[in-house]
């Protein structure tokens, strides 16, 4: 394994690996793939699959190698939180519109339904790999630490909530979450893809923008509100009140109020990310640290639009702005406007 020029680690190549995907570096950062992880016996085996989308769109080489993540997730939890709203809302549990049924004619060692299962099997090998992923694959944050304890949680739930049949309960979770995870991951595709090719893209811009806005909402909507309103309140109340000496009741309810608590402290994050954007009109990602690649790009840029008359030196270099040329400045660059 090695490092290359831009801070992107590079894969051993594997003997059954595509010959032409391009190699780590600068000029092959966009070729970096949508990542699983499939494990055997123990075995940790990272399976590539190439997105020349970043290649092509021509990004900087620090988003070049974030957009496959954040693509992967985003069709993961659109499909995981589709199939979440199937079960509560097109079949006949009615665990939404009534927390408590959760745990109506629960009994220990009863049988889990199928398509309940399915989930299940779904949800724990996608936070088992995301564990591994966080620590070994994924950009570093500042809130990275916070997510693996996250993911640690979140699986020792779902594979406690499974053998000891709360499974009705981890779907409403399950449904509560995601939709966050989804808003997220489309603002940050669409702010890798605003400044594609050296320009600005007004279309992506305005999406990005549409997304964090849906995100700080659903964000306080889904787990601030009806968590507790629904889960804890069921979990906490409810259950002692169809299950009298209901078990694991102080094993459960502990890790439900933990993961209350890691939702709150991203909260924290959301309302930083929202007081930047008030004051700099720009959505980035908070939790991000200081990237030396992103800033010796950015700095490419500008002498290349210095030397090619660019206008915008004069400009706010906080917020964006249109010079006489046509031309979008962003953060002191001067940029090609793109819809």
């Amino acid at each position: 394994m090695r490092t290359s020029p831009t801070g992107t680690t590079c894969q051993p190549r594997l003997s059954n690996q595509l010959p032409q995907q391009g190699p780590c570096g600068p000029s092959g950062a966009g070729s970096l793939s949508l990542s699983g992880l499939r494990t055997t016996s123990g075995v940790a085996v990272p399976v590539y699959l190439p997105s020349p989308l970043a290649q092509t769109c021509r990004l900087l080489p620090k988003d070049a190698a974030k957009m496959p993540e954040s693509a992967w997730k985003l069709v993961f939890y659109t499909m995981s939180w589709s199939y979440s709203s199937y079960l509560l809302f097109f079949t006949s549990y009615p665990f939404f519109h009534d927390p408590p049924s959760v745990f109506y004619n629960w009994k220990s060692g009863m049988t889990v339904p199928t398509d309940i299962a399915l989930a299940y099997l779904i949800q724990g090998s996608f936070y088992g790999h995301s564990i591994y992923a966080t620590v070994n694959m994924d950009a570093w944050r500042k809130d990275s630490a916070v997510m693996v304890v996250h993911h640690i949680i979140t699986l020792a739930l779902i594979s406690f909530s499974y053998a000891f049949r709360y499974h009705n309960v981890g779907i409403l979770v399950l449904f509560l979450h995601d939709i966050n995870d989804i808003l997220l991951e489309f603002t940050k595709l669409n702010v890798y893809l605003k400044s594609r090719g050296g320009g600005y893209h007004l279309l992506n811009d305005v999406l990005s923008n549409m997304g964090s806005v849906s995100f700080s909402i659903s964000w306080f909507w889904f787990r601030l509100y009806w968590f507790p309103l629904k889960v804890l309140y069921a979990t906490c109340v409810s259950s002692i009140q169809s299950v009298p000496n209901i078990p694991f009741y102080f094993f459960f309810n502990p890790l439900s109020r933990a993961l209350r608590l890691m939702n709150i402290s991203w909260f924290l994050f959301i309302v930083m990310f929202v007081v930047k954007v008030l004051k700099v009109k720009e959505v980035n990602d908070v939790r991000e640290y200081e990237d030396e690649d992103g800033s010796m790009a950015a700095a490419e840029l500008l002498r290349g639009a210095r030397a090619g008359g660019g206008g915008g030196r004069g400009g706010d270099d906080a917020g964006h702005h249109s010079s006489p040329q046509g031309k979008h400045v962003q953060n002191g660059v001067t940029k090609e406007k793109h819809l």
